[in-house]
Formats: structure tokens, C-alpha cells, sequence
């Protein structure tokens, strides 16, 4: 099974348990997007606050995909405009490269 399908499962497992109607305004892409956006632009720990407020948002004006992408719109343009952001590669927050157990350091996974 591919990341797609998964995450393409799991959106539609949690939208249900969640009661959202079938078909909801949710473009998966401009989601992830953003959170990449405000992680990079902001701090590691900004992406989920970031696409929550961003969700809420856009359920408050009513829940459509327009209404999401001009809330989505107006935290990325945030988010980039954020350029004195910290440095939080090596903060405790997920840093970008994790110190192993054997001394050395690497990628992190995500």
C-alpha cells in the first residue's frame, strides 16, 4: 500500500468518525502543503497548530473549499513571510538531524 492510499484511507476513516459529510471540502495537497510551509517557514511544531487553526477557520466561514483555500492562502502567505524565523534544527522539537545511538547523525525520516 502506497502513502497515497493510506493517507487516502485515513482521511476517509477519520472524516467519518469525525461526522463530516461525504465528499467534504478537503484538498489533501494544499493541507500538506501548508504544513510544510509553516514547518520550514515558522518551526517544526507550527505545522499541525498551523493546519488546525487553518481548519477551523474555514469550518467557522462554513466549510467550503473556497473557504479553506483563502484560509489555507492566508497562513502560507505568513508562513513565508516569516523569514526571521528561528533556527530550530537542533531544537527539542524535531530537530532536522537526530544524534543516534552509535554518535553519528542523520536525516530525520519524515
Amino acid at each position: 500500500m502506497t502513502t497515497d492510499d493510506v493517507l487516502a484511507a485515513w482521511t476517509a476513516e477519520l472524516a467519518e468518525a469525525l461526522g463530516l459529510p461525504q465528499g467534504s471540502a478537503l484538498d489533501r495537497d494544499v493541507v500538506l502543503d501548508l504544513a510544510r510551509d509553516a514547518a520550514h517557514g515558522v518551526a517544526r511544531p507550527a505545522a499541525p497548530l498551523t493546519t488546525f487553526l487553518v481548519g477551523y477557520a474555514a469550518g467557522l466561514r462554513g466549510g467550503s473549499e473556497a473557504d479553506l483555500a483563502d484560509a489555507a492562502a492566508t497562513a502560507t502567505r505568513l508562513a513565508l513571510a516569516h523569514g526571521d524565523a528561528p533556527d530550530t534544527t537542533d531544537g527539542p522539537d524535531g530537530p532536522e538531524h537526530t544524534s543516534r545511538t552509535d554518535g553519528t547523525t542523520g536525516s530525520d525520516a519524515r
